[in-house]
C-alpha cells in the first residue's frame, strides 16, 4: 500500500510517497512559495497540486490515503461562500503584537496558559483575530468560518464541503483551544471579534477519517487524514517518543518533545500544545534559525558550506564575538519589534572566520535556551534529533551537542513532516490503534566540551541581557 503526505510550510509545499508497511520513500515533488507574512490561500492550492502530480507521476502505484501537515498559525478567514477576505496571515507576521498584549494584560498569563496552553504572541491566530477586527472590521461582518493553513489544503482535497476539520495538534496553536479539555473556546474567539463568532472545525482524532479525497482528479477516492501542524508531523514522522528533544532549524527554529501530560508554563517560554497521537507536544519556538546562517554567509561573500568551513576555523567562543540573532524580530523572548546585535567587537577579533562562528554559536544558543526551557518544565532530554535545512551544515552538527549539553543525532535527510503527514495516512488507512513503525537512521554526534560550551552560552546570556534585558 502507497499513501502521500504533503508537507505546506512556509517556504514550499513538499509531497512524498510512502510505502505504508516499511516507510520507504518512493517518490516526491516539491513547488515553493513567495516569501513573505502573508500570502493568498491560492498559491497554497496551486504549489499544493503541482507538489502531488509531480509525486505521482514518480509513483511506482497509486495512494490510498494522504493527510496533510501544515505551518502553524496561520489565519484563514472565509466568508459564506467559502472565499478567502483578505490574504492569510502567516506565524511569521508580527503586526498583532498590540493585540496580543492586551490579550495578557485583560487576562493574565497564568490564566490564559492555564485555558489554551499558550500565552497569546504575535504568532498565534487568536491574536490576527483581535488585529482583524480592530483593522479590517468590515471584513469581520463577513467572516463566516476561519481555518488554519492545514485545514484549508485538507477541505479543499475534500472539494470544499460544508464542514470542515483539524485535528487537536494544530488546533492547540491558536490560542483559543483547551488542550486539557480537547475543545474550542469559541468565547475567546468571540472576544476578540466584537461579539462575532466564526464557525471552527470539528477537531477529529488521531486517527479519524475525514472523508475521501475529490481533487485533484489523480487521488480521487483516497482516504482522507485528519491532517496536523508542522511540528506534530515531524514528531510523528521521527517517531520520538520520552526523552527525545527534537531541535528543527528551518525557517523558524523549534524545540519540541512529546509528553504523557499536558503542561502549563506562564511564562510563555514553552507552548503546552496537543501532538498528532493523543499525547502532548511542549514546544519552543524562535523567529530566527537557517535565516540567520543564510543571511551571515551572504554576508561574507559565500554559502553554507563556505560559511561551515569559516566556523569550524574558529575556536568555540568566536574570540569575544557573540551575535544576538533576533533578525526578523523575536518570539521567544517576547520582542517582535527587536533587531539583532553582534557584541564584543575588537579589532583583533573581527574576522570572517568569528563571525561565521559567532552566527552558528548565536543561532544554536536560542534553541539550547529551548532545550533548556524544556527540561525546567518537566522534560527529561537525553538526546537531541537534529532536523531541518541547517541541520546539513557539518558547524551545526559539530558545535551543537555542547551547547545543547546532550549527544545529537542527526536522520538521515529527509522531509520529516511530509512523513509524518503520510505515517499519518498510512494509520488512518490500516484503522489499527497506534501508527505503523517505521525505523529511523541517524548519525550521532557526542558531547566533546561541555565547558566550552557551557562558556558560549553564558556569554550568549550576557549578551542578551545586556541589549534587550531579558
Amino acid at each position: 500500500m502507497f499513501v502521500l503526505g504533503i508537507d505546506s510550510s512556509t517556504q514550499s509545499t513538499k509531497a512524498v510517497v510512502v510505502e505504508a508497511e516499511r516507510g520507504t520513500v518512493v517518490s516526491e515533488g516539491r513547488s515553493p512559495h513567495p516569501s513573505g507574512t502573508e500570502i493568498d490561500p491560492a498559491v497554497w492550492w496551486r504549489a499544493c497540486l503541482e507538489a502531488t502530480r509531480q509525486a505521482l507521476a514518480r509513483s511506482p502505484g497509486g495512494v490510498e490515503a494522504v493527510s496533510v501537515a501544515g505551518q502553524q498559525h496561520g489565519m484563514v478567514a472565509l466568508d459564506p461562500d467559502g472565499t478567502p477576505l483578505r490574504e492569510a496571515l502567516l506565524w511569521n507576521d508580527t503586526r498583532s503584537a498590540p493585540q496580543a498584549r492586551e490579550l495578557v494584560e485583560r487576562h493574565g498569563a497564568r490564566n490564559l496558559a492555564e485555558r489554551t496552553g499558550v500565552v497569546p504572541v504575535a504568532s498565534f491566530t487568536l491574536t490576527k483575530l483581535a488585529w482583524l477586527a480592530e483593522n479590517e472590521p468590515w471584513l469581520v461582518e463577513r467572516l463566516d468560518r476561519v481555518l488554519l493553513p492545514h485545514d484549508w489544503l485538507s477541505w479543499r482535497l475534500a472539494g470544499r464541503p460544508e464542514w470542515a476539520c483539524t485535528d487537536r495538534g494544530d488546533a492547540s496553536g491558536t490560542g483559543y483551544f483547551s488542550p486539557t479539555s480537547g475543545e474550542w473556546l469559541p468565547e475567546l474567539c468571540r472576544e476578540v471579534l466584537k461579539g462575532h463568532t466564526p464557525c471552527l472545525p470539528e477537531v477529529l482524532g488521531p486517527a479519524e477519517r475525514a472523508g475521501t479525497a475529490v481533487e485533484p482528479a489523480e487521488l480521487s477516492g483516497a482516504v482522507l487524514g485528519p491532517g496536523t501542524g508542522d511540528n506534530m508531523a515531524a514528531a510523528l514522522g521521527l517517531g520520538i517518543g520520552p526523552g527525545d528533544v527534537v531541535v528543527s532549524l528551518g525557517t523558524s527554529g523549534t524545540a519540541f518533545a512529546v509528553s504523557e501530560h499536558p503542561v502549563t508554563e506562564e511564562t510563555g517560554t514553552v507552548a503546552g500544545f496537543c501532538d498528532a497521537t493523543g499525547r502532548y507536544l511542549p514546544l519552543v519556538c524562535t523567529l530566527n534559525a537557517a535565516r540567520v546562517l543564510d543571511s551571515t554567509a551572504r554576508l561574507l561573500g559565500t554559502d553554507l558550506g563556505g560559511l561551515s568551513e569559516l566556523a569550524l576555523a574558529a575556536s568555540p567562543g568566536a574570540g569575544g564575538l557573540t551575535l544576538v540573532p533576533y533578525l526578523d524580530g523575536e518570539r521567544t523572548p517576547d520582542l517582535p519589534l527587536a533587531a539583532g546585535s553582534l557584541t564584543g567587537m575588537r579589532t583583533t577579533n573581527l574576522t570572517p572566520e568569528n563571525l561565521a562562528r559567532a552566527a552558528v554559536e548565536g543561532m544554536l544558543c536560542g534553541l539550547a535556551d529551548g532545550v533548556e526551557a524544556l527540561r525546567a518544565s518537566g522534560v527529561r532530554v537525553e538526546r537531541v534529533l537534529l532536523i531541518g535545512g541547517a541541520a546539513e551544515s557539518p558547524a551545526v552538527r559539530a558545535i551543537a551537542p555542547d551547547l545543547f549539553g546532550a549527544r545529537v543525532l542527526v536522520p538521515a535527510p529527509g522531509e520529516y513532516v511530509a512523513l509524518g503527514a503520510a505515517r499519518q495516512a498510512a494509520w488512518v488507512a490500516s484503522a489499527t490503534s497506534r501508527p505503523p513503525d517505521w525505523s529511523l537512521d541517524c548519525v550521532e554526534h557526542p558531547v566533546t566540551n561541555a565547558e566550552a560550551g557551557a562558556e558560549v552560552r553564558n556569554a550568549y546570556r550576557r549578551a542578551r541581557t545586556e541589549v534587550y534585558g531579558v
